[in-house]
């Protein structure tokens, strides 16, 4: 389904509707100058930690935190290092010293401002800091703003694998302000995209479809882009909603991951070869491949998915990992630590089609790696 922004000033605001747990996303550009009003009539008198990292504190922070200081919210800023590598064991401890440290307390808040990184990781600060405080996301990159930052998911990465330690987490409160994506790179947003495809390839075909057309003017920017973070976000509050803590349908939304995350792994979650929105892209294609490969979703379909990717610049093929992505053992074995793994055995989620997505538990590693063989020989 396709939603036209609504009023005022082209603001959208999702709910997600979780019984005890309910929060807002509002969706807009410049609605950073809000978030201190929003944040300030949900803690009244309350103070705040601002994790970000390096990159977004030199653009944004300051304009964040003069906002909240009008507002009466006294901020801490807690600074790391972009990256994946910061969702590590040593960084969360820092973390956690600094909320300790800022003596951020059960009823004040701890305020999420970058991408997924810093999202991931300052959730799973406040989810365990007193046994759980409040927070707030503010995300500032298109995969943050249409994932990471919606559905309680946090955590930091093991040796093992990615986002295998962590806690569900509700925010508070979810500000996506889409001005802010000006200042990603083409290919940080670009990146992000893969997560708002992924969307109509999950169950909303009409999205893919509308995706196929409108997706360069996603890219520059205007009503297209908030059209598509506010579609996105509306999709995954709902399947959030039914399932919170991942025990049915909102395994859907790791379509494309399981390959992903290996992929991620492999390469040792150095954004300098592959950033985590790539490597959807190239496990959203090979979900297809694989699907079209067991006789489950037509060819054309499979095509349509790569094509699209193709276009917009994104890599959809192994060949395409900077630096090479490993052997099939090196890649089954990396899936062996996935989060959807049940006694040993892969769980994938395939496609009967475009927006024809199912879980399905059980998959033989001998037939995925013989797909991986055939892929990496293609």
């Amino acid at each position: 389904m396709i939603l036209a922004p609504s009023t005022p000033a082209a603001r959208t605001v999702v709910p997600v509707a979780l019984e005890g747990r309910a929060y807002d996303i509002h969706i807009g550009r410049d609605q950073l100058a809000e978030a201190a009003a929003l944040i300030a009539a949900l803690a009244p008198g309350a103070r705040a930690a601002l994790v970000t990292d390096e990159t977004v504190a030199r653009l944004h922070a300051d304009a964040l935190e003069a906002s909240l200081a009008r507002a009466g919210i006294g901020t801490t800023r807690i600074t790391i290092p972009p990256g994946e590598a910061s969702k590590s064991y040593a960084r969360f401890a820092a973390v956690c010293d600094a909320l300790l440290d800022a003596k951020i307390e059960r009823n004040d808040l701890v305020i999420a401002f970058g991408g997924g990184v810093v999202g991931d990781l300052a959730g799973f600060a406040a989810a365990v800091l007193r046994r759980g405080v409040r927070f707030v996301q503010i995300p500032t990159t298109l995969l943050a703003q249409v994932d990471s930052s919606v559905g309680g998911k946090t955590g930091i990465n093991s040796s093992h694998g990615k986002n295998l330690i962590g806690a569900f987490h509700q925010p508070a409160l979810v500000v996506a302000d889409t001005a802010l994506l000006d200042t990603l790179s083409q290919r940080e947003f670009k990146a992000g995209y893969a997560e708002v495809v992924k969307y109509g390839l999950i169950d909303d075909p009409a999205f893919f479809d509308w995706c196929e057309v409108n997706w360069s003017r996603v890219i520059a920017g205007g009503p297209e882009r908030d059209q598509a973070v506010a579609v996105s976000c509306r999709a995954k509050a709902a399947i959030v909603a039914r399932d919170e803590r991942e025990e049915g349908d909102r395994a859907l939304l790791n379509l494309g991951h399981t390959f992903a995350h290996a992929l991620e792994r492999l390469t040792a979650y150095d954004s300098s070869r592959l950033v985590h929105g790539e490597a959807v892209a190239i496990g959203l294609a090979l979900a297809f491949r694989f699907s079209q490969r067991l006789g489950l979703c037509p060819g054309q379909d499979a095509i349509r998915v790569s094509r699209h990717l193709d276009n917009i610049g994104l890599p959809s093929r192994l060949q395409q990992v900077p630096g090479g992505a490993g052997s099939a053992e090196d890649i089954v074995a990396a899936m062996a630590q996935d989060k959807k793994v049940k006694r040993g055995a892969l769980t994938f989620i395939l496609a009967r089609g475009i927006g024809r997505s199912f879980i399905a538990p059980g998959i033989p590693a001998d037939d995925v790696r013989g797909f991986i063989d055939d892929e990496l020989a293609g």
